[in-house]
């Protein structure tokens, strides 16, 4: 009886085994053999029989209310015949109930477009969360994966240490640098033939300018209140304008304490450089001589649109003037120039990395369909898809002419005066919120495909950085530290840098300023950027 029971024993030990290997070899594959047999590997619909999803998504305040029940993504479910139920959660208080639900033991089938952290991508990608893409791509996402194919840049930027892909971000098309640039620089052309000057060329002809401003009554109401240069988001856009000049953030605007230095070639920690201090000083020069408008860390968008249709501006940083304030005042403006620094330097760095939000599409690992989810967001990535998830659908927002899609004169000259965004936003779930999906200048609805901002893209192209940086994405180890060093950095540098602008903080303090920098981890924070810069190069 003996030998029987150590049989049995042995026998069922092998069953388990056997069961567990083939447990993580379908794991490996990921949905069950039954979401397989139902799955589509190309074509509509994705699955023969309805599946249900639920998916948790950022909410922006721009977007369709309740994409339970919108046009785009009601004629999507009859395509796919995939049932999404959608957790939208508002800006507010989305961290608070993104970072709950991956508590939780009721993970929804996929996160979109809520705003996860490259950190939080890592952590839960590293714990099996979220479940490695780098396998379903190549099989069922063949748009993303020509994306990722044409752009080896982009694969680079996606992929972690480990060698995975977790997340599918939102990607704005190389071939469209107007959107990677986004905010421009305006100057009000009317103004320059007024004061009989030309359209600034270096920072001291833009000081120049912006002083001619000030002192003159150009919009001639009989009141000395024109603002000579006003921007929205504090401080940040107009930087963008004027870093490049002092050769700062030369490797694009996503990292806002990094750079390549000039000499070295070396990642340069610039908020404590010579040429960062000397940008300061002019941005310091401008403000104190009343040339920015004071109130530009506290300026509501509001307050801007209101200033500028009483014809207040001289110079602004921000998206295209006619959109934004009407034909009648936003005509008035042309593009900026890249400026020329006092040391010579010409270049423009306000421009960002293709790869935009890494973390906004991840799917769980309590997902049953996890191919068929990637195939729901894949078609997004084709032309097709690209139109519909853009334009809507053809006959209701758009219709198709000789020169393309064009939307329909309801939605552009709305009957109730809705803006272009209000009235697509009864259809679609775009514009509003970084969505994962390629953005091309095809059907991209926004102001930077407007003829004007092409027209200034054409002036700062020769002038553009050279390379353009992603975020860079970090090991385990790594990323506990750098979390904790990178906000606390950031956030002293920030304040000082509106310091030493306002002139709160007076440039005698710099040498105590860096000192307080070199004392908060920076030789850590350098090493574990060096190392992921590395990485990122080899990849």
């Amino acid at each position: 009886m003996r030998y029987k029971s150590t049989f049995y024993l042995l026998f069922t030990v092998l069953i388990l085994f056997l069961t567990a290997c083939g447990g993580k070899e379908d794991a490996e594959v990921g949905g069950s053999k039954e979401a397989l047999e139902n799955l589509n590997e190309t074509g509509m619909p994705i699955v023969e029989e309805p599946i249900e999803l639920e998916i948790f998504s950022g909410k922006a305040a721009t977007t369709a209310d309740d994409w339970n029940d919108v046009l785009l993504l009601n004629e999507y479910k009859e395509m796919t015949n995939v049932n999404i139920t959608w957790n939208q959660v508002p800006a507010d208080g989305l961290e608070e109930k993104r970072n709950l639900a991956l508590a939780s033991d009721d993970l929804p089938d996929a996160f979109y477009s809520a705003q996860l952290p490259v950190s939080d991508v890592q952590k839960y990608g590293a714990q099996g969360t979220f479940i490695p893409l780098n396998d379903l791509i190549d099989q069922y996402a063949p748009n993303i994966k020509k994306v990722l194919d044409e752009n080896p840049e982009i694969k680079k930027a996606i992929t972690f240490p480990d060698g995975n892909i977790y997340s599918i971000p939102t990607v704005y098309s190389p071939d469209f640098p107007s959107l990677l640039i986004g905010a421009k620089g305006w100057v009000n052309g009317e103004w320059l033939k007024e004061l009989g000057m030309d359209n600034p060329e270096t920072t001291e002809e833009f000081y120049e300018y912006l002083k001619a401003v000030k002192e003159t009554d150009l919009n001639g109401n009989g009141e000395n209140d024109e603002i000579p240069l006003s921007s929205v988001a504090e401080m940040s856009r107009i930087i963008h304008w004027i870093s490049g000049a002092f050769g700062v953030q030369n490797k694009g605007s996503l990292h806002t304490l990094i750079d390549g230095d000039p000499g070295t070639g070396d990642i340069r920690f610039y908020p404590i450089d010579d040429q960062y201090k000397e940008m300061l000083k002019y941005l310091n020069k401008l403000y104190e001589e009343e040339l920015i408008e004071q109130n530009i860390y506290s300026l509501e968008v509001d307050q801007h649109l209101a200033n500028a249709a009483d014809n207040k501006y001289g110079a602004v940083q921000f998206y295209n003037p006619i959109e934004l304030y009407g034909e009648e005042v936003g005509s008035q403006f042309i593009p900026g120039n890249a400026l020329e620094g006092p040391d010579g330097t010409k270049m423009y760095s306000g421009i960002t990395s293709p790869v935009r939000s890494l973390g906004n599409f991840v799917i769980t690992n309590v997902n049953e369909n996890p191919e068929a989810t990637l195939r729901w967001i894949d078609y997004f990535w084709s032309d097709e898809g690209s139109k519909m998830f853009f334009m809507g659908v053809e006959g209701v927002t758009y219709e198709e002419t000789t020169d393309g899609p064009k939307l329909k004169e309801e939605i552009t000259n709305h009957p109730d005066g809705l803006t272009l965004t209000q009235a697509l936003a009864e259809y679609i779930i775009n514009p509003g919120g970084n969505h994962p999906v390629v953005v091309t200048d095809d059907y991209f609805t926004g102001s930077e495909n407007a003829p004007t901002d092409k027209e200034a893209v054409e002036i700062l192209d020769p002038y553009l950085v050279d390379e353009i940086w992603p975020e860079f994405t970090y090991t385990a180890e790594e990323n506990d530290q750098i979390t904790i060093l990178e906000t606390d950095l950031d956030k002293y540098v920030s304040e000082m840098q509106a310091a030493f602008i306002t002139g709160e903080e007076d440039f005698s303090e710099w040498d105590k300023y860096v000192e307080t920098i070199e004392k908060m981890g920076l030789d850590e924070y350098m090493e574990i950027q060096q190392n992921a810069y590395d990485r990122y190069q080899e990849n």
